[in-house]
């Protein structure tokens, strides 16, 4: 089990520095339903990724995804094809940054937020998690190594729920500053959001392409 942690522990990482679902929990913070639909936007995220690494382990497990400690040649191909397109995707976002970070833009869909219902909240969370381009990837190379490992039911399932703990530090960070930090709280998090919305995509970009060289790496690996 530790050596599978080893494994999932930077994809957990790239996961939690996701500046646009950082930013969103910011922004929803400071609505006057912020600590309701900021705890809301947190159980999304977490549900959504457990919810595709539950699929992903229960597509690898029965699937013969291990053979002899090794995993199987698909979940090599599958690694090929993840890091391929992480690669590809985080040169496209380097290609198109702002030369001047002072100029990046947020998503519009952004400014929508503070009309949002709860149950909206909870989707938006669920979405930018299971469903973004940069964390779907990585949940699903992260449940499939996981999976090819070969481990007990309990130990996989242990081993996805510390994935999804590291990868929701990124929200309970700010989270927490927002419950605890008093009217402090206010202007530290909009320094955190003023950063992330300069920086998003050069961060974005930079992460997607190393991790994408990590899978790119262990997709090789696998299949030779």
């Amino acid at each position: 089990m530790g050596k599978v942690l080893g494994d999932v522990l930077g994809l957990a990482a790239a996961v939690a520095i996701s500046p646009l679902p950082i930013i969103a929990l910011i922004l929803i913070l400071a609505t006057p339903r912020g600590r309701l639909n900021g705890t809301l936007f947190t159980v999304g995220w977490v549900l959504g990724l457990s919810a595709l690494g539950a699929v992903m382990l229960a597509i690898a497990s029965p699937a013969g995804a291990s053979s002899h400690s090794h995993p199987a040649t698909w979940v090599g191909a599958l690694k090929l094809a993840l890091g391929v397109f992480l690669v590809l995707f985080g040169a496209r976002l380097w290609h198109r940054r702002p030369k001047d970070p002072a100029q990046a833009q947020l998503p519009k869909w952004m400014a929508a937020i503070d009309h949002l219902t709860p149950l909206k909240i909870l989707g938006l969370g669920l979405a930018l998690s299971a469903l973004n381009a940069k964390n779907a990837p990585l949940t699903i190379a992260a449940g499939a190594t996981i999976g090819s490992a070969g481990l007990p039911v309990g130990q996989q399932v242990a081993s996805l729920a510390i994935f999804v703990l590291i990868a929701t530090l990124g929200l309970l960070v700010p989270l927490g500053v927002f419950l605890l930090g008093g009217e402090r709280a206010k202007t530290t998090l909009a320094d955190w959001k003023d950063w992330a919305a300069q920086h998003n995509i050069a961060v974005m970009a930079v992460l997607l392409f190393v991790i994408g060289l990590k899978l790119l790496g262990d997709g090789i690996s696998i299949l030779t």
